[in-house]
């Protein structure tokens, strides 16, 4: 049975962005298992702690499954090992071993930046991108995922869409990455690695 789960910021007693991973999930319901009846996650989710940052981590399939809280500490993302993929990844699920498989590539950078065979970029193992260019923060246009996090940055005009390649790395006047826990980071400095 295929599982699927979302990642939600939990704040200072505060669900970040419950609608859209809401909307993203019954959306994946819909089109995996032809479900038509949207499932709340708030219910699901209950009481949150008061103080403090948290990753919530619900896991679904046709109904809600679980739910766990896990203190949260981001981890510093400044270098990247650009690795060459094909992989799909249109639905935020459980099995995420494909990722796991380029992870492990990085060697000694904190990250991955996932490139198509024809020089696109896609996404990290863990965010979606964006790159800073002629004062435009641009992310590419079919990423690997969706975030809720891009979405909501493209909604609000924040974020453009456009094709990017490995070419417009030598060009960015800064480089983001964004995902539901981090919100928007910023590194004005990365460092990526080819090999």
């Amino acid at each position: 049975m295929y599982r699927f789960f979302e990642t939600i910021r939990i704040e200072e007693g505060k669900a970040w962005n419950l609608s859209r991973h809401e909307a993203r999930m019954n959306r994946t319901r819909r089109e995996v298992f032809a479900e038509s009846e949207p499932l709340a996650l708030g219910p699901w989710i209950g009481e949150l702690p008061e103080e403090g940052l948290y990753r919530c981590r619900v896991v679904y399939d046709r109904e809600l499954r679980s739910m766990e809280l896990i203190s949260y500490l981001p981890r510093r993302i400044e270098s990247f090992r650009l690795v060459e993929s094909t992989l799909e990844y249109p639905y935020k699920s459980c099995d995420r071993s494909g990722i796991d498989r380029l992870f492990a590539a990085r060697g000694s950078a904190d990250e991955i930046l996932i490139v198509r065979p024809d020089g696109r970029l896609k996404d990290t193992s863990i965010a979606n991108v964006a790159l800073k260019l002629d004062g435009v923060w641009w992310t590419p246009t079919k990423p690997l995922l969706p975030g809720t996090m891009r979405e909501t940055l493209l909604d609000a005009g924040k974020l453009k869409e456009r094709e990017l390649h490995v070419g417009d790395l030598n060009a960015l006047e800064s480089f983001g990455v964004m995902n539901a826990m981090i919100g928007f980071y910023e590194i004005r400095n990365p460092r990526f690695r080819l090999r």
